[in-house]
């Protein structure tokens, strides 16, 4: 089957032409992401391949739809990019990649939480410069901590595995409670006790409307002084005024993010020469205790092998015409 793959890095080429092998697709690849102004590059195609930032919304599926597109297949888990009700309405059919690899994205916390807490960031420049000074590297002890897990879905679970044999007490929050958690010794609490009594709290859910801009100054405010704040989601939980708020009064004393509320226009792309336009990304990085990565928490080489071979399982199945295993529907 022919398919127009968007938002193509070399490592994306590489790994799906690699998984690719076992299928026979036709891929099409295209550097740019999905928007209305690469949108004459559907035409001819059935189905389509897309990520995280491409654009999704009720007007771009109209426009797939009578391009004669009739399949689209993230290569990823999150959908919130997705007028899912608007796909219904039009019969356009929707598959995603559910889990890839949990590891990748909970290590990525992890390392996010070690780096801010140990300042490897300072220590690895100063030592390059030739300053072996250990002031201002005062770091503390993970064990003891307690870490709140907000979403202990797989990710979520595998965070608290690596965290209980750090030795830190574990909170953690979800509509569902997870088993495996609670032989970790997780004690399921509410939000609001979660944000009261966590040293570091680790966002790991979902953007739905109900989760967006969970963290807001309401939120803040009721965080202990100096707390860790990470994020490997989605950006959209944060509401950035709100946390820049606090991480100028001292309340939010470290925070990392993998992920950015408008990460669009950023993320996977060289912006090295470029003026930078979003006053709100600028001031984070001008933080000494904040680390911001570039979605790269996804990144390993296990990670992208199992997204292509999902992705490109749920187009065989779309081409097959039968059920889909990883269909993605507004119910």
């Amino acid at each position: 089957m022919k398919v127009a793959v968007f938002s193509t890095k070399p490592y994306d080429r590489e790994f799906l032409e690699r998984a690719n092998q076992a299928f026979g697709h036709e891929l099409v690849f295209f550097e740019p992401r999905l928007a209305k102004e690469t949108l004459p590059l559907v035409q001819g195609f059935k189905a389509i391949c897309v990520f995280v930032n491409d654009q999704l919304d009720a007007s771009m599926l109209i426009a797939l739809k009578k391009a004669g597109v009739e399949h689209i297949a993230l290569r990823c888990a999150g959908f919130n990019n997705v007028d899912l009700p608007s796909a219904g309405e039009l019969g356009l059919s929707l598959t995603r990649v559910p889990a890839y690899s949990p590891y990748a994205v909970a290590e990525h916390a992890v390392a996010l939480m070690l780096s801010l807490n140990r300042k490897i960031y300072w220590a690895h420049s100063r030592v390059r410069d030739g300053n072996f000074s250990l002031d201002g590297l005062l770091g503390f002890d993970m064990h003891g901590k307690t870490i709140g897990i907000v979403g202990t879905g797989k990710i979520g679970q595998t965070l608290a595995s690596a965290l209980h044999g750090f030795g830190c007490k574990l909170l953690g929050v979800d509509r569902y409670e997870n088993d495996r958690c609670k032989e970790l010794s997780m004690q399921y609490v509410t939000f609001e006790e979660l944000l009261a009594q966590s040293d570091i709290i680790s966002l790991h859910c979902p953007l739905t409307p109900e989760t967006h801009h969970m963290i807001d100054n309401e939120s803040v405010a009721r965080m202990k002084r100096g707390v860790m704040l990470i994020n490997t989601s989605r950006g959209g939980l944060i509401d950035t005024k709100a946390v820049i708020d606090g991480l100028k009064t001292g309340k939010i004393g470290y925070m990392g993010l993998d992920v950015y509320e408008e990460e669009e226009e950023l993320f996977f792309e060289d912006k090295t020469f470029e003026m930078r336009l979003d006053d709100e990304f600028a001031r984070l990085t001008t933080f000494p205790n904040v680390v911001i990565t570039g979605h790269q928490a996804y990144f390993t080489r296990e990670a992208l092998e199992r997204i292509s071979e999902t992705t490109l399982s749920n187009l065989a199945e779309f081409e097959k015409g039968g059920e889909l295993t990883n269909r993605v529907t507004a119910s």
